[in-house]
């Protein structure tokens, strides 16, 4: 998979890569977010409830496009997230 391809599933770009469409490409962007989203929010539970959906998903998008997290595991997430917000707040 290319460069492209990743760089569209991590909201760097909104350009589709060529030879994927449209649907299929916002497909699977959903499904990352919702990988990331369920795997947090596992940890957090009180943070996504205190945050509203809204603030919530801009959280999870911010996360997924600037994180450094390059594991192909969601279970790997948690540590990652956690620099994140140390990064983000300091």
């Amino acid at each position: 998979m290319s460069a492209e391809f990743y760089r569209y599933l991590r909201w760097q770009s909104d350009e589709i890569p060529a030879g994927y469409s449209d649907a299929g490409m916002r497909a699977y962007r959903h499904l990352v977010y919702l990988g990331v989203s369920q795997m947090i929010e596992a940890h957090y539970p009180e943070m996504r409830e205190q945050m509203g959906e809204d603030d919530w998903k801009a959280l999870m998008i911010a996360f997924i496009r600037q994180s450094a997290w390059t594991s192909p595991y969601y279970g790997d997430l948690h540590e990652e997230f956690l620099a994140f917000i140390a990064r983000e707040t300091a």
